[in-house]
């Protein structure tokens, strides 16, 4: 610890890195200091000068805490501690003087500003700002950018902090955004004219102080006063990003992010943060049978009768589909298996090993990538399949790891070195000596485009192998957020889905989409939208969708995270499990469990990493059964990254998008 550095603070000694800004020692000893362009996730641009604070000793005027150092300052005469004071007479006028500046061509817009309320500019203002302005002469005004569908722009409003093009060029790695002109003329724009061509441009909408950006989505709907507020888990991808879902009344009005180190740290996909019109539409609210080749709307009583005549003696399937929490699963398990029927979880034919967590999940943490010097991507495009996992790939490639794939060429927002597209290059890379990597610190992210083959065992095996000899960790990187959790509490047949699929005479689909089922079985579907699978069921069963019902998500690298109810199911639609406790009493195999309490209990005590909440557990490596490679490259599973799942399809914003992102495809350049 000796190479920390003693500072005064206002009248505190405290021992800090020299390596920290002063912005973030003043944060250390609990001295909150005002910013408008300093973000800690994003690099320096030291342009607002709003975190001006007074160096004793030092220059004569007061200095940018963001941009300067602790080991910049000098110590006093005789070698005391150096001073700084963030409260005096200095500090005081000078940061008065910035706000007068900042609000010169401000619009008075506050009253019709979405951003009201929430606003940084209108916080410090109120703690800085003076009640009347020398400014006389014309304010300026600019154009209003057009950033495509998410992203509402008042750019007279902008304070040209600069945040949103950090955060594109850095994080997203996109090039869209920049600043053009100098002085009063200057002004953030977009290269030609462009939308934003970024599946995580939404959080420029969190990042921006002021309201210049704005999600148009959300715009004018409500005031954040008027929201309650819920902390929650994502389920849009795997990952298990930590988010906020505010309702008003009974409706979601928008989904934010939460910081969570660990797992999405402040970020989130735009999926993820704009689906939410998706569960306004094609909800299932009623029970509905099959009656002369057309579904009726029937009562709770008749619709549970009904499911459990076309049961009762027959062999029974269960698929747990992508969006299905832990309870609903485990509740739809023991009741199936009571009957002596089989619950499959892996719907899209991956050949994920039952009972070896390390083969299914790894033995590596998303926050193993921030270290690592190597990281070489299987058969998958973490862009469309996990984009806030992809940033943090960029995060580790920007601070100097290199990347290598194997699979399909895409666009990742970062140098990758080609090995090769398919199975043949994954065999030739585990023939060769990986002996001189055992000491630099790597991550294999495996993802299920190479494990949904029928070989995908054997890609599985040798893949873990290669790792084992570079002595790289594994992180296998799956698509559905239900799929880990299902995966623990053994939700899987002996043969895979395809040998399951062949004997069954009921099929008790738990909110599976993305799968056809043949004439023939009787089909009940336990779900929240009128998509395919309620098409092709005889008996649907409305349940709820993800921010109304309480439960367990397993993310991507093993983590048990809970989500919390935010809304609750439209009409008569009721939770997963308790549908599922109901039908068990209507069979005559009533469950052992009458709430959600009771079935935690049962839950845990079956598999007990579930009780510890948030923690990663360490999974004993242990290495799959192999088998012979087939041929073919690797295709990553997810061919529409706005449409994969019945919520997104529901949602005509996501519509738009994934049309826009097709015409962008499409659409020939010049040179073409």
């Amino acid at each position: 610890m000796s190479d920390l550095r003693k500072i005064i603070i206002d009248s505190q000694e405290i021992e800090v890195d020299p390596a920290m800004t002063l912005i973030q020692a003043c944060e250390q000893a609990g001295i909150e200091i005002p910013r408008f362009c300093y973000h800690e996730r994003l690099s320096i641009a030291g342009n607002c000068r709003m975190c001006l604070v007074e160096v004793v000793g030092g220059p004569p005027k007061p200095a940018a805490s963001c941009a300067m150092q602790v080991r910049d300052l000098r110590p006093g005469p005789e070698g005391q501690p150096p001073v700084i004071k963030t409260n005096s007479p200095m500090v005081k006028k000078a940061r008065e003087g910035v706000m007068e500046f900042l609000l010169i061509n401000h619009p008075l817009d506050c009253p019709i500003c979405d951003q009201g309320g929430e606003c940084d500019l209108q916080d410090q203002a109120m703690a800085y700002g003076v009640d009347l302005s020398r400014f006389r002469e014309a304010k300026r005004a600019v154009d209003d950018l057009d950033l495509g569908p998410l992203v509402e722009t008042h750019m007279t409003r902008c304070i040209s902090c600069t945040r949103c093009v950090r955060f594109t060029t850095e994080v997203a790695g996109i090039h869209q955004m920049g600043q053009t002109g100098r002085g009063e003329d200057a002004e953030i724009t977009a290269y030609l004219g462009e939308t934003l061509d970024s599946n995580m441009q939404g959080n420029i909408i969190d990042l921006c102080p002021v309201g210049a950006l704005v999600s148009k989505p959300y715009a004018f709907t409500a005031r954040p006063w008027e929201l309650t507020k819920t902390e929650t888990i994502d389920v849009m991808d795997a990952l298990g990003s930590n988010i906020r879902v505010d309702t008003k009344g009974r409706e979601v009005m928008r989904i934010l992010p939460r910081n969570h180190d660990g797992v999405n740290e402040e970020w989130i996909s735009d999926k993820t943060r704009f689906v939410w019109d998706g569960l306004r539409r094609q909800r299932l609210d009623k029970p509905y049978l099959r009656k002369n080749g057309k579904l009726t709307p029937v009562e709770w009583p008749e619709a549970l009768a009904a499911a459990a005549s076309a049961m009762k003696g027959k062999k029974v399937l269960g698929l747990i589909g992508d969006l299905v929490p832990v309870e609903a699963a485990y509740a739809l398990k023991t009741l199936v298996e009571g009957l002596d029927g089989s619950v499959e979880c892996r719907t899209d034919g991956a050949k994920l090993p039952v009972g070896n967590r390390s083969a299914y999940v790894g033995n590596a943490t998303i926050e193993d990538i921030d270290s690592a010097k190597m990281i070489l991507l299987v058969g998958t495009n973490p862009r469309v399949e996990a984009p806030v996992l992809n940033a943090r790939i960029r995060k580790a490639w920007a601070a100097g790891a290199k990347v290598a794939r194997i699979g399909e060429q895409a666009d990742l927002t970062y140098d990758v070195s080609e090995i090769g597209t398919d199975r043949a290059a994954l065999a030739k890379l585990a023939e060769m000596d990986h002996s001189d990597k055992k000491d630099i610190p790597g991550v294999m992210i495996i993802g299920q485009g190479a494990l949904q083959g029928p070989d995908g065992g054997a890609v599985l095996a040798l893949a873990m192998k290669t790792a084992e000899a570079a002595g790289s960790k594994v992180l296998i990187l799956h698509t559905a957020a239900s799929r880990v959790g299902a995966m623990d509490i053994g939700a899987v047949t002996d043969g895979g889905m395809a040998e399951a699929m062949d004997g069954a005479e009921v099929i008790f689909n738990l909110g599976a989409d993305e799968i056809e089922i043949s004439d023939g079985p009787f089909v009940i579907y336990q779900g929240s939208h009128g998509d395919r699978g309620a098409h092709r069921a005889d008996l649907i069963l409305p349940g709820a969708a993800y921010p109304e019902e309480s439960g367990l998500f397993v993310n991507t690298e093993g983590r048990p995270q809970l989500a919390l109810r935010a809304a609750f199911p439209p009409g008569q639609a009721k939770e997963n499990w308790a549908i599922l406790r109901a039908l068990s009493a209507e069979l005559g195999a009533t469950l052992p469990f009458d709430s959600l309490a009771q079935l935690r209990q049962a839950l845990v005590k079956a598999v007990p990493h579930f009780k510890k909440l948030d923690k990663v557990p360490s999974n004993e490596w242990v290495l799959p059964e192999g088998g012979d490679l087939g041929e073919g490259a690797f295709l990553s599973p997810v061919r529409d990254f706005y449409l994969t799942n019945p919520i997104a399809r529901a949602s005509a914003l996501m519509a738009e998008l994934s049309a826009n992102a097709k015409a962008r495809r499409d659409t020939p350049i010049a040179a073409e």
